[in-house]
């Protein structure tokens, strides 16, 4: 524990003088026993691992056999443009995620390289991988700290913990506590120093306790190594190819039962039933989601996202749980003045005169009485202390400026068991003592009010009124200082001198202010169905502040603590979480139960943040989002997405991207199966009918080839829906199927049976014959067979085609959607019809496809039975829309 022991104990638990430090010898020993001071290295992926780890997919397994038996059955082709589908989809992910997993490596570099340690009783500067539990660790201003650390000396030391714990303001850290609580948070050990962060103000000496992976930093290094989760779409996809490969086997076995039955050629059926398993597998699907995907990722860097994983970008369409950390994502990561009190009332910092002589000298005492520095060039010092000076600088009262009309002659610094700061400045041919400081400390040291341009006595009532002023600032989770001065003769004065007979001025209430944008976007949220969480390890009154103004909470009893967070279980904790939107004070641990808590409750969960405390709960969420300018390498190396302006509006539009996209997938989807769904209906009902076979292999092959690429492609990219943030989150476990399986099933019928049409009639017409018996198998031959699988052929291709127009809007005609306002899919659409053309009309592809020109008749009959389809899509949506069911 060590925060809760006193100084001497730990020190003689660690065997170390903390005057003279560890010996060589025992800082050798204890290297042998406890390894370097660094954190383990991820095993990093190879670019063959990532290759094969594409490969890993159920649909690719059907992919690969098909291309197995095509080559098998001699059909190369076949198996040469399944094999380039498949490492085409391959290569397309693996350039995504060529740069995954560098988390371990950011942290790494966090570690600094040197750090300053007493060592047979001097101060050395030694590598940070050198230090051993048991050194004592010198520290200043400036340093980062190498280890965690048991502080066994401090003089107004403050430590920035902000991206380990996501608190705003540096914490003022006091070697002397002891601290009893075991459940206290880690924001709170006052008396301890933690690997990693940075020394703000003042020194310090500390005790090594913990190294390497032993730290706090090594344990969110731990978290980072659960493994990868599928995202919906993979698990999705995994269930297409599941469904297809079930399909593809039914059908085979179908195939040859057929044949037994009908005592047809069995090599000629095993061929046949091959083509009809090939055909019912779309092999494009794999390459045009990952295009689709990939063509997403570039327009979310246009909209300040960059998305390191291709799936994400699905993903984030399904969040219905957006946990936010506070700091820097929702709030500015900025102190900022709010408010004065001050002549007796509150005033907004907009609306201060520095006309009026109380508050001009009030704004003149919080910017003389600081040691930082704010101007155009950057600013230096303490946040709270930097937000003074820029108050100052709104109102042309510049720290540069009034040091030289004001020099300090003579000060008394920060202290925290104090809680003021005091110096003594020239004022003409006086001195103004002027202090600042924790608002009840300074009222004891306050006997006058300087109220209304009268320096006037303070009486009780006047202190309660100073001091229910700070209380409601504080209700509002605002940062209260007040501010005090004197007038003196002389400059030569100590501490208790100038911190007595004070004049009380008034009070100054900051707070790092929310993102003004946020608010917006936290309302398009609400309206989305998707709750937006804050996640933080701010004090529970400020975290809530914050979330009732930006409309993520309206009453406390939804907040809640690290510290009763623990209390419950994690199979209670889902059913807690369910009425909470605000967690506060809590660990890098507890942020990965709470995501997880919400996981199990079947959310799709996204969390931001940018903070090293927010990485293990980046990678537990579905979608880990981390900011791009304030966030650390680690956050990012451990997210899904990184947002390049720090914007949480830019995760709203990400996610209405992901919808649409998600919808556009889901339109390809949807159009393969329905296309293929359409060739197995034309065969298996002609060969079940005992007709000849109106198709050949070489038909279904370049079928798919047209219909698989431009046509489908363009459907992934079609114009986004303005509405889609209407609609609520879709549940993740619903079927890529749900309300779309009459669709499938009637379009692909529709298809096959305009296909058997197409063939039944070329058969007729050209043979002279217009009885069914023409059909059947062993009747129909030589040209007139050739023309009628002519004709099924153009009428297959043309017809899925035009079909490609349906499935565009459920529920909107394809005029209300805009006939060409995808131009993609119009040229796909008049290209797709014009190289079919060509394919029978261009004698030497004619020959190899085995198809005869059409006449202008017989183009007018298939170009009529190819758009039924459409029409028949368009009246069934009139009818919805008419009846309200949109």
């Amino acid at each position: 524990m060590y925060y809760n022991q006193e100084i001497s104990e730990v020190l003689r638990e660690q065997q170390v003088d903390p005057e003279k430090g560890l010996t060589a010898q025992e800082v050798e020993t204890r290297r042998e026993k406890y390894g370097l001071n660094k954190l383990e290295e991820g095993k990093k992926k190879s670019i063959a691992a990532l290759f094969l780890a594409q490969l890993n997919d159920p649909l690719i397994y059907i992919l690969l056999l098909a291309a197995a038996i095509s080559g098998f059955m001699n059909e190369i082709s076949d198996m040469v443009i399944i094999g380039i589908v498949v490492i085409l989809n391959a290569v397309i992910g693996v350039s995504q995620e060529a740069k995954a997993e560098k988390s371990m490596e950011a942290l790494k570099k966090l570690s600094t390289p040197k750090a300053y340690a007493i060592r047979g009783g001097e101060v050395t500067e030694v590598n940070s991988e050198e230090i051993v539990p048991g050194d004592v660790i010198v520290l200043d201003a400036g340093r980062f700290i190498p280890c965690d650390l048991r502080l066994i000396e401090s003089a107004n030391l403050q430590i920035e913990e902000s991206s380990l714990t996501g608190e705003s303001v540096p914490v003022n850290k006091d070697a002397r506590l002891v601290i009893p609580d075991e459940k206290i948070p880690l924001g709170d050990k006052k008396n301890m120093a933690f690997s990693s962060t940075l020394v703000t103000n003042g020194r310090g000496t500390g005790v090594a306790i913990a190294i390497g992976m032993e730290t706090e930093i090594g344990h969110i290094a731990n978290m980072l190594k659960q493994p990868e989760e599928k995202t919906p779409l993979q698990k999705k996809l995994a269930e297409i190819g599941k469904l297809l490969g079930v399909v593809a086997l039914i059908v085979c076995v179908a195939m040859f039962a057929i044949a037994v039955l009908q005592k047809r050629d069995m090599f000629d059926m095993f061929m046949t039933a091959i083509s009809l398993a090939v055909a019912a597998i779309p092999e494009g699907m794999p390459a045009i989601v990952s295009i689709v995907l990939a063509m997403g990722v570039q327009k979310m860097v246009k909209k300040n996202a960059i998305i390191r994983k291709l799936p994400s970008v699905e993903t984030l369409g399904a969040v219905n749980v957006i946990c936010s950390d506070k700091t820097g994502t929702l709030t500015q990561n900025k102190m900022t003045v709010q408010k004065f009190y001050v002549n007796g009332q509150v005033v907004p910092e907009s609306e201060i005169d520095v006309k009026d002589p109380v508050q001009k000298l009030l704004v003149e005492n919080i910017v003389l009485c600081s040691d930082a520095t704010s101007n155009a060039e950057g600013s230096t010092g303490d946040p709270t202390e930097v937000a003074l000076i820029n108050i100052g600088n709104k109102y042309s009262i510049r720290k540069e400026d009034l040091n030289k009309e004001h020099p300090r002659v003579n000060e008394a610094p920060f202290e925290s068991d104090r809680k003021l700061m005091s110096t003594v400045n020239t004022y003409g041919g006086k001195f103004h003592v002027m202090t600042k400081g924790a608002t009840d400390n300074l009222l004891k040291l306050s006997t006058k009010a300087y109220i209304n341009g009268e320096i006037v006595p303070m009486t009780e009532e006047i202190e309660k009124d100073f001091m229910a002023a700070a209380n409601r600032f504080s209700d509002d989770a605002l940062r209260v200082l007040g501010a005090a001065f004197k007038e003196v003769d002389s400059s030569d004065l100590d501490q208790d001198g100038m911190e007595s007979e004070l004049v009380f001025i008034g009070l100054v209430a900051m707070i790092d202010p929310p993102r003004l944008e946020v608010r917006d976007s936290i309302a398009t949220c609400k309206q989305s169905g998707i709750k937006t969480i804050m996640i933080t390890g701010d004090h529970q009154k400020t975290a809530f502040a914050i979330a009732k103004e930006l409309g993520i909470a309206k009453t406390p009893d939804q907040t809640i603590s690290g510290v009763e967070l623990d209390e419950y279980s994690d199979e209670e904790l889902i059913e807690k979480v369910k009425n909470l939107r605000v967690f506060a004070r809590v660990s890098p641990e507890h942020k990965v139960r709470i995501v997880k808590a919400f996981k199990g409750d079947g959310n799709i969960v996204s969390m931001t943040g940018d903070g090293v405390n927010d990485a293990p709960s980046l990678k537990a969420a579905d979608i880990g989002v981390a900011m791009g300018i304030t966030g650390t390498d680690v956050a990012k190396g451990a997210a899904d997405v990184v947002l390049t302006d720090d914007n949480f509006a830019t995760i709203v539009a990400a996610v209405e991207e992901g919808r649409n996209i998600y919808a556009n997938i889901k339109k390809s989807i949807m159009f393969l199966l329905s296309c293929n769904i359409g060739e197995i209906f034309s065969l298996f009902f002609a060969i079940l009918l005992g007709w000849a076979t109106p198709l050949l292999s070489i038909h279904l092959l370049w079928v798919n080839l047209i219909t698989d690429s431009f046509p489908a492609l363009s459907l992934g990219v079609d114009p986004g829906d303005k509405d889609v943030m209407k609609d609520k989150p879709r549940n993740p476990k619903d079927s890529i199927f749900k309300g779309r399986t009459p669709f499938l099933i009637i379009n692909g019928a529709t298809i096959g049976f305009l296909t058997l049409a197409a063939f039944a009639i070329g058969a007729m017409r050209y043979s002279g014959t217009y009885d069914l018996s023409v059909l059947h198998e062993g009747n129909l031959g030589g040209d007139t067979l050739t023309h009628a699988r002519t004709m099924a052929f153009v009428v297959l291709s043309v017809s899925q085609l035009f079909h490609s127009l349906n499935v565009r809007s459920e529920t909107k005609s394809i005029f209300q959607v805009g006939l060409f306002t995808n131009k993609w899919l119009c040229i796909s659409i008049a290209f797709g019809i014009f190289i079919q053309w060509i394919v029978i009309s261009f004698e030497p592809l004619a020959k190899i496809f085995k198809v005869f020109h059409l006449n202008l008749f017989d183009w007018v009959l298939v170009i009529g039975l190819s758009l039924v389809p459409v029409l028949i899509n368009e009246i069934v949506k009139a009818i919805r829309r008419a009846g309200g069911n949109v």
